[in-house]
């Protein structure tokens, strides 16, 4: 990993249950599972797609490693 990788800071804020199956496995899968967890993923774009699937639910900060 180079020094100038960024890396996102993703935070769930809001319950995924109530919505489609497809977004709470997408919660899952970026390894949250309670409100007020936070995880950092790399800025790939696969990760920035699962995001955007899913944005109304988290909050994201961009990190610089």
């Amino acid at each position: 990993m180079t020094s100038s990788q960024k890396k996102l800071q993703v935070k769930l804020v809001k319950s995924p249950i109530g919505y489609t199956k497809k977004q709470r496995s997408v919660v899952q899968a970026l390894g949250l599972r309670k409100i007020g967890q936070t995880v950092e993923r790399p800025d790939t774009p696969v990760i920035r797609g699962m995001v955007n699937k899913i944005s109304h639910l988290l909050e994201i900060t961009e990190i610089n490693v």
